[in-house]
């Protein structure tokens, strides 16, 4: 995705889940429409770009959630917990943000952790009904 000349997006957790992911997941426009839709796990990390809208050294792409992590070279382990995406207007949930770190080898013990972090959002229970 290329965006104009001076074009940044670096939107806040609340943006992404209420602005871009509700509007997706209800099948709304989004303007603008510069997140891809990406099947991510067949990819390893280092081949996403090109693919996803890059800003810096941050990819963004809807992907649907999967229990397999997997990919040709490694799988996204999560780490942490799931931490609540509050509105800043409302201080009402409207999303949950968890975080993945990439290991290059296979799950679950014989993996090598890498830098490669993702954090995945998706919407509160209560926000959507799929």
């Amino acid at each position: 995705v290329n965006l104009p000349p001076g074009f940044r997006f670096y939107p806040t957790d609340e943006e992404l889940v209420v602005h871009f992911l509700h509007r997706k997941a209800s099948l709304l426009p989004c303007h603008p429409d510069v997140i891809p839709d990406l099947e991510v796990y067949p990819y390893d990390p280092w081949e996403l770009d090109g693919r996803a809208l890059a800003e810096g050294n941050q990819w963004y792409y809807y992907s649907r959630r999967t229990q397999n992590r997997v990919t040709g070279n490694g799988y996204w382990k999560p780490t942490g917990i799931e931490e609540p995406v509050v509105s800043s207007t409302s201080n009402k949930r409207v999303g949950m943000k968890k975080y993945f770190v990439f290991h290059v080898g296979e799950a679950p013990a014989a993996g090598i952790k890498t830098n490669w972090i993702m954090q995945e959002y998706r919407l509160s229970d209560s926000s959507s009904s799929t």
